[in-house]
C-alpha cells in the first residue's frame, strides 16, 4: 500500500510541475495587460503635470493625450480575446497531463514492471549477490576499501578486473597482491598480460621484466615463455624468437591448446612448426585470426576454444585424451576451479580405480589441483 501511495504522490507532483508553466503563462499574460494599462494611466497623469508646469503647449498635450488614449483602448479591446485563447489552447494539453500520461504510465508499469517484487537495498544485494558479477565486484571493492592490506582480496579481484576489461584496475590489483602476498607465477603472468593489454598487445620492457621474474620461479611456465618469445619477435629478433618458440613447442604436450599458435609463430619467424593433430585443436583460420589480436583478445579466443572442448566432453564424456587436455588447459589458464570441476567430471567417466583415472589424478597433482575426496 505504501508503494502505491508514493506512486500517487509522485504522479501528482509531476502533473503539477508540467501544468505550472501553462497556468503561469495565462496569469503572466493577464498581469502584462494590467501593467500596460497602469503605464498608460500614469502617462496621462504625467501629461497633466507637464501641461500645468508649462513644459508643453496645449496642442502638444492634446495630441499626446489622443495617442495614449488610442493605445489604452487597443489594450482594453484585446483583453477578452486574449484571456480566452490560452484556456482553449491549453485545455487538451492539461487533459493529457492529468489523465492520459498517468494512466499510460500505470499500464506500462503493470505490463512490464514487477510491482510484487520486494525492495532490496544495496546492502542486501551486496550480502547476497548471487551470480551478479557487478555486485560481486562492488562487494569486493567495498571490502578492500575498508581492508586495503587484504592481499587475498586483491588476488581474487585482479583477474576479474582483467576479464571484464578494466585493465588499469587489474594492474593496480595485481601490484597490490604481489606487494602483500609476494610474487608468484600466476600473479606475475597476470600483471604482464595486463601491461600488454594496456599497450595494445606490445610486450613492453616492464612486462618483459615481470615475465622473466616469473620464469625464475617456474622455468617451464609456457605462458611466460610464449610472451618472452613474442617480445623477441616484436623487437625484430626473428632468429632468437624462432628458437624460443621451437623450444616451447618441443617441451609442450602434443595436445596443448597453445601449440598451434606457437607453431604459427615458428613459421612466421622462418621455421617450420609441426601442426598439432589433437582433436579439438584450433583450425589454421583460428590461428591466423589470433595473429592480429591483442593479448586480451587472444586470451579470450583461447578460452573460447577451451570452453568448446568442455562442451564437447559434456556431450561425449568417453574421451580420455579430451579430459586430460581440458584439465591441463584450465590449469594453464589459471582457472583452478574449472580445472577441479573438469577433473571431477573426468573421474566420473574414468574412475580413479582404473589406469586412466589414476593418470588424471597424477596430472592434477602435477598441476597443483586439489584431489581431496576424488581418489575413491
Amino acid at each position: 500500500m505504501l508503494f502505491w501511495i508514493l506512486v500517487a504522490v509522485l504522479t501528482a507532483a509531476v502533473a503539477v510541475i508540467l501544468l505550472y508553466p501553462l497556468l503561469r503563462g495565462a496569469k503572466a499574460a493577464q498581469n502584462s495587460r494590467a501593467g500596460e494599462e497602469a503605464v498608460y494611466r500614469d502617462q496621462f497623469r504625467e501629461l497633466d503635470r507637464d501641461l500645468a508646469g508649462g513644459l508643453i503647449t496645449p496642442e502638444e498635450a492634446d495630441y499626446a493625450r489622443a495617442e495614449i488614449g488610442r493605445r489604452l483602448i487597443a489594450v482594453s479591446a484585446a483583453e477578452p480575446e486574449t484571456t480566452q485563447k490560452p484556456a482553449r489552447h491549453h485545455r487538451l494539453t492539461e487533459v493529457l497531463v492529468l489523465l492520459i500520461l498517468p494512466v499510460l504510465g500505470l499500464c506500462l508499469y503493470l505490463t512490464t514492471g514487477r510491482p510484487d517484487l520486494p525492495s532490496q537495498p544495496l546492502q542486501a544485494r551486496l550480502e547476497n549477490p548471487g551470480d551478479d558479477v557487478a555486485v560481486l565486484i562492488a562487494k569486493a571493492e567495498r571490502h578492500l576499501a575498508e581492508n586495503p592490506d587484504d592481499g587475498k582480496g586483491w588476488d581474487v579481484l585482479a583477474p576479474i578486473y582483467f576479464r571484464t576489461m578494466r585493465v588499469n584496475d587489474a594492474q593496480v590489483a595485481y601490484r597490490n597482491a604481489i606487494r602483500l602476498l609476494g610474487p608468484s607465477p600466476i600473479r606475475l603472468d597476470g600483471l604482464a598480460e595486463t601491461l600488454m593489454a594496456v599497450s595494445d598487445g606490445v610486450v613492453t620492457d616492464e612486462a618483459r621484466q615481470v615475465l622473466e621474474q616469473s620464469l625464475t620461479l617456474e622455468p617451464n611456465n609456457p605462458r611466460a615463455r610464449f610472451y618472452v618469445a613474442l617480445s623477441m619477435e616484436q623487437a625484430g629478433r626473428a632468429e632468437e624468437a624462432r628458437r624460443a618458440f621451437e623450444a616451447l613447442a618441443q617441451q609442450s604436450p602434443a595436445d596443448a591448446p597453445w601449440l598451434p599458435l606457437v607453431n604459427e609463430h615458428i613459421a612466421k619467424n622462418g621455421g617450420a612448426g609441426a601442426p598439432s593433430a589433437a582433436p579439438g585443436s584450433p583450425t589454421s583460420e583460428d590461428v591466423a585470426a589470433a595473429e592480429s589480436m591483442s593479448a586480451g583478445d587472444r586470451q579470450q579466443m583461447i578460452r573460447g576454444m577451451v570452453d568448446s572442448l568442455d562442451a564437447k566432453l559434456s556431450e561425449d564424456p568417453n574421451n580420455f585424451e579430451g579430459w586430460m587436455r581440458l584439465v591441463r588447459s584450465y590449469a594453464v589458464l589459471n582457472d583452478k576451479d574449472r580445472a577441479a570441476s573438469a577433473l571431477k567430471r573426468g573421474l566420473a567417466a574414468f574412475p580413479p580405480s582404473g589406469e586412466q583415472g589414476r593418470q588424471l589424478l597424477a596430472l592434477a597433482r602435477e598441476l597443483g589441483i586439489a584431489t581431496e575426496g576424488m581418489t575413491q
